[in-house]
């Protein structure tokens, strides 16, 4: 399905990315407001605040409702900033829209249900309105872009995505893993549709913000979408990954925009080399197989089970040494291994079973 989009007609300065800013959840109305003169002095347009907040787990708090919505209505009147919120279900829908709220964003954990999906956009039929649509929980593009289709299909046309990291039981530095090459694949299948970075829920720490900013615009993302707070130590929910509106106002000042649009003769060049890496990457890969197959064809004739766990072992450990030998990530080597050994594996299974 071939998504009918509009410029989502968002302000901005020339010099920044599109910038939606505000804390965490609308905790009462003097931080609302102060949050939104603080970040309106700063040039910012466009003022987020969760409305409703269901937790991971039940007890903590979970967002004012509607209660809130007048609050955000003041922001609006008293700054003339664009309003933005989360949504969850069609009652959230009808009454942001009832308060005038400008922007609305669809969470992953709604984006990861199909139902809770065509709910909402059943909810948005006929409304104009932008839409921004998180990544699931879970590293799945297929998900992800059925939930864009889906709220298109209702004819939503000002539409966009928001890259906030995938949950992981193995968490390192990052609340959740960046996976930049799923955002990437996406902008390649989706062309024209506009990709916002939410480096506060990637990071989960106010120190991850700046680099974070940084990597999405040297990615060439549309825009950002930042948790800032008048106070963020006193937060009632995330306050470890708010910034004030200050520490904001400095991180964008010293992102580098780069152009993705000027080439040279240079860069053409180099691709040139990459190409030709990439096919003698092919045919290397097209031999090993090969070999593959005849090892498959021996253990056939043998009587040798296919997995040589042993073996795999070896092959993981010392290619992720080598790896970082040459400078690269080992875990990297380490996975495009593994995706080689289950081509291999395969291959072997079908000599095996002819």
């Amino acid at each position: 399905m071939e998504l009918e989009l509009l410029p989502l007609g968002l302000p901005s300065d020339n010099e920044r990315p599109f910038v939606i800013a505000g804390p965490c959840s609308a905790e009462t109305e003097e931080q609302t407001v102060t949050t939104a003169k603080q970040l309106a002095d700063k040039g910012c347009h466009m003022f987020r605040a969760g409305i409703w907040k269901p937790r991971t787990k039940p007890g903590g708090f979970e967002g004012n409702g509607e209660k809130a919505l007048p609050w955000m209505q003041t922001v609006k009147q008293e700054t003339g900033m664009l309003t933005a919120t989360e949504v969850a279900t069609p009652d959230h829908v009808e009454l942001a829209l009832r308060y005038g709220i400008d922007i609305l964003w669809v969470g992953a954990r709604t984006t990861a249900n199909p139902f809770a999906m065509q709910s909402l956009a059943d909810a948005l039929k006929g409304v104009d309105v932008p839409v921004l649509v998180k990544n699931p929980v879970n590293p799945d593009l297929e998900l992800w872009i059925g939930a864009l289709e889906r709220i298109n299909g209702a004819g939503v046309k000002r539409l966009g995505a928001i890259h906030r990291g995938f949950s992981s039981y193995d968490k390192k530095i990052y609340r959740n893993l960046p996976m930049w090459q799923i955002p990437i694949e996406l902008r390649r299948r989706i062309p024209n549709l506009p990709i916002v970075n939410d480096p506060s829920h990637i990071g989960g720490r106010r120190d991850l913000i700046a680099p974070l900013c940084q990597q999405a615009m040297d990615l060439g993302m549309d825009g950002l979408i930042i948790e800032s707070h008048c106070n963020p130590d006193a937060a009632w929910s995330d306050a470890s990954q708010q910034i004030t509106p200050d520490i904001l106002d400095y991180i964008l000042s010293i992102l580098v925009i780069r152009d993705e649009i000027v080439t040279t003769e240079n860069i053409t060049a180099l691709r040139k080399q990459i190409d030709e890496i990439d096919n003698n990457l092919m045919d290397l890969l097209a031999k090993r197989m090969r070999i593959s197959r005849e090892i498959g064809q021996y253990k056939k004739e043998h009587g040798m089970t296919i997995l040589q766990t042993n073996r795999y072992n070896e092959i993981l450990e010392k290619r992720g040494a080598q790896g970082a030998l040459c400078g690269i990530d080992s875990d990297c080597i380490k996975q495009i291994f593994e995706t080689i050994h289950e081509e291999s594996v395969k291959q072997q299974m079908e000599v095996l079973n002819k």
